[in-house]
């Protein structure tokens, strides 16, 4: 199960290695990054779901098992944060984020998809369908609440933060491809064969650019600043909120193919958003980079880790 692993980690090397050395230009990985998020993991999302069977399965309880371990690690790298390490709510905010939000998207998916298999991929497709809707409210709530303590000045009301974010997630292309595979699936629809060759080339390309894409992304997020506290909400990240998602999996009794892949997509390396989110607030920037590119140097030891001991 770990040599099934270095593989993706092999791909984000070179991607980093290509930017790095100017071999690919920045604007190449961003491109590569937006073809990857509009066009095709939509496609792979979409190819999962028009035909996976849902006999018998609860998204319910899917949700409960990965939210309650994100919940109890964001809690947790807060607490540390402010208590701990004597950091403001502000900066509690983004390392309890940084150490909660996996990239299940660009590493997460191919991880799944290589380790797992299709059941596997409909488990992370029924958890992106919340996923980012769900972690970035929260975000933006408890960090709107974290400046206006901090830095004086009113809060936006919950009211406002969900309609911008839900006029967002009306034109995400992860929740439309989500729908519409469901739709498909529902009502019975096919393609043409010519139509879905297309549709499982495109698909199959998801895995390896969305890696290389990730990978010369990490050129922006260099470790500096505060190596105690990003360090310690990467350990959160890789070590913590696995084992909680594994534990709340065998208490909820999740499928096995369903816990493998939450278990997985919950080991992998902080995603950028919790930097996207620190960008905007202008608070943590450097924690939330040094997570982001330390949980993807050691996370090839720790998701090996657990690949290996779910197989």
């Amino acid at each position: 199960m770990f040599l099934n692993v270095v593989p993706l980690f092999i791909l984000i090397l070179i991607g980093w290695m290509a930017a790095k050395t100017g071999i690919l230009k920045e604007e190449t990985g961003d491109a590569l990054g937006e073809f990857v998020f509009k066009i095709a993991v939509p496609m792979l999302i979409f190819r999962t779901l028009a035909d996976a069977h849902f006999e018998g399965a609860s998204p319910f309880r899917l949700w409960t098992v990965y939210f309650l371990g994100v919940a109890m690690t964001w809690a947790i790298g807060h607490i540390l944060t402010t208590r701990v390490f004597g950091r403001d709510a502000k900066i509690g905010v983004i390392a309890g984020m940084s150490g909660s939000f996996a990239n299940n998207v660009f590493i997460g998916l191919p991880l799944v998809a290589h380790v797992v298999g299709k059941d596997g991929l409909v488990a992370i497709s029924i958890l992106l369908a919340i996923h980012l809707p769900l972690m970035m409210v929260a975000g933006t709530i408890l960090m709107e609440g974290a400046a206006a303590k901090v830095d004086g000045g009113e809060k936006r009301g919950i009211a406002a933060v969900l309609k911008q974010v839900g006029s967002n997630l009306a034109r995400n292309p992860l929740v439309i491809a989500l729908i519409i595979g469901v739709a498909f699936n529902f009502l019975g629809l096919h393609f043409p064969s010519a139509i879905a060759i297309v549709v499982d080339q495109i698909s199959a390309a998801a895995s390896p650019v969305a890696l290389i894409s990730i990978g010369m992304a990490l050129t922006r997020y260099p470790i500096r600043g505060d190596i105690g506290l990003s360090g310690t909400a990467a350990v959160l990240k890789l070590m913590l909120l696995p084992t909680l998602v594994f534990l709340m999996s065998h208490l909820f009794a999740l499928p096995k193919d369903w816990a493998t892949a939450l278990v997985l997509t919950a080991s992998v390396p902080t995603g950028i958003n919790a930097w996207l989110i620190a960008q905007r607030f202008r608070s943590g920037h450097s924690l939330a980079a040094s997570v982001i590119s330390m949980t993807t140097a050691f996370g090839v030891f720790t998701v090996g880790f657990w690949a290996w001991l779910l197989g």
